[in-house]
């Protein structure tokens, strides 16, 4: 398993909330045992007591996205830092469950983590992934969704370092938030006045009343 895997353990996490909405995700252990994923072993540890535990790390967590979003890299290293420093992991050299043609073992990286509860383990596996992502890609590539009031975090994997939006849905929202947005900008903008056939008239050079053409010199 690829150590950059663990990242999306952040996002899951951060993702639980929508401060903005209002609405929050994670109010039962059954929540917190979901956000292992396959990982079942790990989730059968959670107990009623995480929930708060969980609540905790994932204000930590929001806040290494909300200063990288803000170009504060030394705030988002030194956020991640602290959580690196409280819940420490043991990388291993793993070859279970995967076997090339020959049957032989596919040799990757394994974060161990040695917890006292559900969500030191959590934590320890968040907090690494993202480390990873941070280092290898940049700081810039942590980002949380424009399309407001959305605010989920998202992890920016395009070539061009040119993702705004946590997901399909939130960049259509916002595409069309625009587009309406303009469209009211137009309507509300005065009509300019057409000109006349009298206004056209009174723009033109006359000749009358003795005044010269151009070109016609005086006699």
């Amino acid at each position: 398993m690829e150590l950059a895997y663990y990242s999306d353990y952040a996002v899951r996490l951060v993702n639980t909330e929508e401060p903005a909405r209002g609405k929050d995700s994670l109010t039962s252990v059954d929540a917190v045992r979901e956000l292992f994923g396959v990982n079942q072993s790990a989730a059968r540890r959670a107990t009623d007591a995480d929930v708060t535990r969980f609540r905790s790390v994932r204000a930590r967590l929001r806040a290494v996205f909300e200063a990288a979003d803000k170009g504060d890299e030394t705030l988002a290293v030194d956020l991640l830092n602290s959580l690196l420093l409280e819940f420490p992991v043991s990388p291993q050299i793993s070859g279970h469950d995967f076997r090339d043609d020959d049957g032989r073992p596919l040799w990757h990286m394994h974060l161990a983590d040695h917890p006292s509860n559900a969500t030191a383990g959590y934590a320890a596996i968040a907090a690494m992934g993202l480390a990873f992502h941070l280092t290898e890609y940049g700081v810039d590539r942590l980002g949380l969704c424009e399309a407001a009031p959305c605010r989920n975090a998202y992890l920016d994997t395009s070539t061009n370092r040119s993702r705004r939006y946590c997901s399909d849905r939130c960049a259509t929202r916002a595409n069309v938030a625009a587009y309406r947005a303009r469209k009211r900008l137009e309507a509300a903008r005065p009509a300019l006045p057409e000109k006349t056939g009298l206004a056209a008239d009174s723009a033109q050079p006359s000749s009358a009343h003795g005044e010269r053409r151009p070109g016609l010199s005086g006699r």
